[in-house]
């Protein structure tokens, strides 16, 4: 079995199983056919990267590929509360619990057209710096790199890799001003994102050359 093949076995055994996943479990799975040492080996051989996952999944992508194809970026965490804390496990805001939880926080590329979806980049959130939070005074984890710079660099990846795209889908976390004008402008691709309900906009290109700028209701997009 080539490496891919394995790969692609552990990442099936990891998506399917319900209870603690072990190189020792998968081995047990398939009879032992696979020894828990070479599953381990796999693991241990090197770093996955962006560019790894772009290399499995570019034949599939070329097949589906379409001009009217979409790129969603999204960040998601993988909740890991009994593991010893470093640099990739560690404690995030989780904004659809209002809370911190302890886990491995990544955000994707998500490439769609039609009607398959495919990853094609990612970005591990590492927090590889401390410092002291002026509120509380207690020590903390950072990472030196920021989420909106991690969402224009998988979307700039994409570009280069020649995937087409005419969309860029997100959620409100990444609806900035600066985020909008690097889509629109830089990557030259029309975007759907929400934005804050105490931002303002101008609705017209003769709104912004006048200085018109209003509050908008997002069930009511005139003012």
């Amino acid at each position: 079995m080539k490496k891919e093949e394995l790969l692609d076995l552990y990442s099936d055994y990891l998506i399917s199983s319900f209870g603690q996943a072990t190189a020792t479990g998968l081995s047990a799975l398939v009879g032992g056919s696979i020894s828990h040492d070479r599953i381990q080996r796999l693991l241990a051989s090197k770093e996955r990267t962006s560019a790894d996952l772009w290399q499995m999944v570019k034949p599939h992508v070329r097949a589906m590929q379409t001009d009217e194809g979409v790129m969603i970026v999204d960040d998601s965490i993988s909740e890991k509360p009994y593991t010893d804390e470093n640099d990739i496990i560690c404690w995030h805001y989780d904004h659809s619990k209002d809370r911190m939880v302890k886990g491995i926080n990544f955000i994707s590329a998500l490439y769609h057209s039609g009607g398959v979806s495919l990853p094609v980049g990612f970005s591990l959130i590492a927090k590889t710096e401390y410092y002291i939070d002026k509120k509380d005074g207690k020590r903390k984890r950072r990472s030196p790199v920021g989420k909106n710079e991690y969402y224009r660099t998988l979307l700039q990846q994409g570009v280069k890799n020649q995937i087409p795209f005419k969309y860029v889908l997100n959620d409100i976390w990444y609806g900035s001003a600066e985020n909008m004008n690097f889509v629109k402008h830089t990557l030259n691709k029309d975007l759907v994102m929400p934005v804050k309900a105490n931002r303002k906009v101008a609705l017209s290109l003769a709104d912004k050359q006048q200085g018109r700028y209003v509050r908008v209701d997002l069930w009511n997009p005139r003012p």
